[in-house]
């Protein structure tokens, strides 16, 4: 039984938890070459040649805004195309969700007084985050964020199992408005 955080992107973050919830693989997919559809195609292929039968999966959802709108939503589509060949289930988690996890709100300072973290900032204080909470550090932001999906599918597995797990508040409210969504379940055709 794996646990698996996917954070697609031009450089996708791929982690896979054990049923301890330690690391068992941990990397940072591109793909082929610079040029699409090569590169697409083959980070997709990537991406899912990792995957397992029986694999409890949590994917980013489509980015709010983003330079290469395109290839993101391609390749958003096509890693949940194969999901769904495979007939593997997963839960989409908002980019938000994944910052709230482990308490990066995308803000600073002092109430009044507060700026926006962009975008390397926020990716910083996220990385910082999830080295307090978990003690896991790893110099891709992209295998980070795929580290947090990661530890949220292995919390919803926990409280479907056991009914309980040591949440913080934030991971809690998370958790909690995924499961009010059903997974994406694949029903054979």
């Amino acid at each position: 039984m794996r646990f698996i955080g996917i954070d697609p992107a031009s450089k996708t973050g791929f982690v896979a938890l054990d049923d301890r919830g330690e690391v068992v693989r941990e990397k940072e997919l591109s793909g082929i070459g610079d040029k699409d559809p090569k590169r697409m195609v083959t980070l997709i292929h990537e991406i899912t040649s990792h995957l397992q039968p029986g694999d409890h999966i949590c994917i980013e959802g489509f980015p709010y805004s983003t330079q290469k709108a395109m290839f993101a939503g391609g390749l958003h589509h096509g890693i949940r195309n194969e999901l769904f060949k495979k007939r593997l289930p997963y839960h989409e988690v908002a980019p938000n969700a994944v910052k709230k996890f482990v308490g990066v709100t995308g803000w600073t300072g002092e109430k009044g007084s507060k700026k926006r973290l962009t975008g390397s900032q926020k990716k910083r204080e996220v990385m910082k985050a999830v080295f307090n909470a978990f003690g896991y550090e790893h110099r891709s932001d992209n295998v980070v964020d795929a580290y947090i999906l990661a530890r949220i599918a292995f919390a919803i597995f926990v409280i479907h199992k056991t009914g309980e797990i040591n949440l913080t508040v934030n991971q809690s409210q998370v958790v909690q408005s995924i499961l009010q969504e059903k997974p994406v379940v694949k029903k054979k055709a």
